[in-house]
């Protein structure tokens, strides 16, 4: 069977197979065509992948073609016109967050898979695309802090004077927020994390963060890492916890979604109000109107001396890696259609694939998508 690999729009620097998958594709009984200059971006040329065995073809040529494309981002509905009807089609759609772009892929009738639909169970963890590109925000979410902030991040001991270190909220900690917290104690910032689930509590700790709690949070066991409703006493005491430290705080990083709904707001306009001229806030949530009152999708404001970034993509900014992840994370889901003999079919009893695959023949299957449709 042929993978096609699509080039992504102009915004997106990310790839969504790099070279060094190309050799376990192959080995699985796949061939690999890559849309030319689709890794350019990334700094992944043509030649790096025709090296390893791929070809280069047209856009047109791979649309057509492939009995599997695949992307990161979803495709313009011109280019899914373009994929036969009984192919396969795999991008990471965000049908809860844009179930209308879903709505115009699935009408092309191909089987349509979603990344960020695979469940958060141990079996899936090496195809969670989420997971692994939160871990690269969380990073980078940091190092934006600490680029955009007025003073140093560590504790400095010069014969000018002692420079005291700067001070880290994050609110949310699952994987982009920990991978903040690693990043800002490597940094030597002191760290402060929220989060209403209490047992990541260890987890924080154990990084060297101190842990903010606020009893009577809603059980988000069986959210897969998200946040859940919280009922109006708890984000009481949640915003007058939070508003201590935030007032504290020299950086802020927010990265607190739940699934088809709007952002919570965790950083009130009162609240920015409180922080010191040259506090940076990195809102992770921006995409879905964020956690900070005042943020700004894909935009970097400045209030009152306070910078917020509203950067919603940020895995796009370290596309090598990010790139390499997500490849793996495609290569992992793709076995699960393969089996010794290297014959490819479609499971529908396996719990993963059946979640994955959000729409086909036409029609949307995806129960959360139907919902925020109408439907």
């Amino acid at each position: 069977m042929k993978i096609g690999v699509i080039k992504e729009p102009n915004f997106e620097n990310r790839v969504a197979i790099t070279p060094d998958v190309i050799d376990p594709l192959k080995k699985m009984g796949f061939t690999v065509a890559v849309e030319t200059t689709a890794g350019d971006k990334a700094f992944y040329s043509d030649k790096d992948y025709t090296d390893v065995g791929a070809t280069i073809e047209s856009r047109d040529s791979i649309l057509s073609g492939a009995d599997i494309v695949v992307s990161i981002h979803t495709l313009d509905e011109d280019s899914a016109k373009k994929i036969p009807k009984d192919k396969i089609y795999i991008a990471t759609l965000s049908p809860l967050a844009f179930p209308q772009k879903v709505a115009e892929i699935a009408k092309v009738s191909f089987k349509v898979f979603s990344m960020d639909t695979i469940p958060r169970i141990t079996r899936a963890q090496s195809m969670d695309v989420l997971s692994s590109q939160a871990t690269v925000s969380g990073y980078k979410a940091v190092l934006l802090g600490a680029t955009n902030y007025s003073r140093f991040f560590p504790m400095l001991t010069t014969a000018a004077g002692t420079i005291t270190p700067a001070r880290v909220l994050i609110l949310g900690a699952g994987v982009a927020g920990l991978q903040a917290i690693a990043t800002a104690k490597r940094l030597g910032a002191v760290v402060d994390v929220f989060d209403t689930r209490p047992e990541v509590k260890e987890q924080c700790m154990s990084l060297g963060a101190k842990f903010v709690e606020v009893e009577g949070a809603a059980d988000a066991s069986s959210s897969g890492g998200y946040a859940v409703e919280q009922s109006d006493d708890y984000k009481r005491r949640q915003k007058e916890a939070i508003a201590k430290f935030a007032e504290k705080a020299d950086i802020i990083i927010t990265t607190a979604l739940i699934p088809g709904k709007k952002a919570p707001v965790l950083i009130t306009k009162e609240m920015v109000d409180t922080m010191r001229q040259g506090s940076v806030i990195i809102d992770l949530a921006a995409v879905n109107g964020g956690n900070c009152e005042l943020t700004e999708n894909d935009k970097t404001i400045v209030y009152k001396g306070i910078t917020i970034l509203g950067n919603s993509n940020l895995p796009s900014t370290q596309p090598m890696d990010a790139s390499k992840m997500y490849a793996k994370n495609i290569v992992n889901f793709l076995k699960l259609f393969v089996n010794k003999e290297k014959q490819f079919s479609i499971n529908m009893e396996d719990e993963i694939i059946d979640a994955c695959l959000i729409a086909e023949g036409g029609s949307i299957r995806h129960k959360a998508t139907l919902s925020l449709l109408g439907n």
